[in-house]
């Protein structure tokens, strides 16, 4: 008799690895499903949906990412302070010169799976302004996003 026997990835046997990608001149919700992907780690053989196999994404010039349309103008963000009359709101080009990390943070925290899981796997994601970031040593591959 054929038995089919299931692949499960221990999460000590994942393999992580360092990708370094480039944020300039790229739409934010595209960019965004890549990382989002990337940390989750489905292109791999060995995805497994309940164990972190993800790898780690640093992006450097998230300032220069990109919207479509008039989502300059048009998108918000909210925030709450938890008090009666306390909602805070900001467009996306006032986000974007108070913190343009949040952008794109905000973005791929929002496809992730809202467990600990996905709140662990959004810790491995390390986004910088400008072209420097402090992990060289961990020598990260560059990722071309398409």
């Amino acid at each position: 008799m054929y038995v089919q026997k299931s692949f499960v990835l221990k999460p000590s046997e994942a393999e992580k690895k360092w990708y370094l990608v480039d944020a300039d001149g790229k739409t934010v919700g595209r960019l965004a499903t890549e990382i989002a992907n990337l940390l989750r780690g489905k292109g791999k053989a060995t995805y497994t949906p309940n164990t972190d196999s993800g790898d780690f994404v640093v992006v450097i010039n998230a300032e220069k990412v990109h919207f479509s349309g008039k989502k300059w103008d048009d998108k918000k963000y909210y925030r709450h302070s938890g008090y009666v009359g306390e909602l805070k709101v900001r467009t996306a080009k006032e986000q974007l010169q108070r913190n343009p990390d949040f952008i794109l943070m905000n973005a791929v925290k929002g496809m992730l799976p809202k467990t600990t899981l996905g709140r662990k796997q959004l810790t491995k994601l390390k986004v910088f302004t400008g072209d420097k970031h402090g992990h060289e040593a961990q020598k990260p591959q560059v990722y071309e996003v398409k």
